[in-house]
């Protein structure tokens, strides 16, 4: 039977409209980006067979362009398609924050995080760059690899800032194992950029660790 066919309530278009995008599964999200089915399938069901095949909606937003493509029934277009959305997505967690108290909104910044680092698939340590009132600047990855005292270097972190004329700074770096938890390494480095931020009257707001779905702060940890 077509989508067209479903009783109103049920397809996935409408009840969008009516009750909002939270209240779709994550096939019904599928299916209205995808549109339509293939021969024999409604879209409903193909977007069903593909978290099937992929295990989750967030394992196939994540798929390279060659594993996106094995799948029946998608190509590059719908790959690129995928990728404009994301990106989208990412911009509009941008623009909030640049709206937002960014101290006083920290889930702002957990979502905002979690958006550029949880995905990675090495080390990444990032840099939010703030200005007086805490607004963010600029977003920017500075150092890739393993995230200790040796690979972090405190004088780059503070030319950065110093560069985009920032007032404050947070932090962050993933953890591609999708654990959360803060290390050692990652509490001991955290002290040492406070220490060289404070030289130039930079306040070091946060260290925020990334992963797989969770956000954890140095500074409720008593570290900043």
């Amino acid at each position: 039977m077509s989508i067209r066919d479903w009783p109103a309530e049920q397809r996935p278009r409408e009840k969008l409209l009516n009750k909002g995008a939270a209240s779709l599964t994550d096939a019904e999200l599928l299916a209205i980006f995808l549109r339509t089915g293939v021969a024999g399938q409604s879209a409903v069901e193909m977007a069903q067979q593909l978290l099937q095949r992929f295990g989750s909606l967030r394992a196939l937003l994540q798929a390279d362009l060659q594993e996106f493509c094995q799948a029946h029934g998608l190509g590059s277009a719908k790959y690129a398609q995928l990728q404009a959305v994301l990106e989208m997505g990412r911009r509009h967690l941008t623009e909030e924050l640049r709206r937002e108290q960014s101290f006083t909104s920290p889930d702002a910044v957990k979502n905002y995080l979690l958006a550029h680092l949880r995905d990675q698939q090495r080390e990444v340590f990032a840099c939010l760059y703030l200005d007086s009132q805490h607004r963010l600047i600029h977003y920017e990855p500075l150092f890739l690899g393993s995230i200790d005292s040796a690979s972090v270097h405190p004088r780059e972190v503070v030319k950065a800032a110093l560069r985009h004329n920032a007032a404050a700074l947070i932090v962050a770096h993933n953890h591609p194992s999708g654990i959360a938890e803060p290390s050692r390494a990652d509490e001991l480095i955290t002290q040492r950029l406070k220490e060289a931020l404070a030289l130039v009257e930079i306040r070091l707001l946060d260290h925020f660790v990334v992963g797989a779905g969770q956000v954890v702060s140095l500074a409720e940890r008593g570290f900043c």
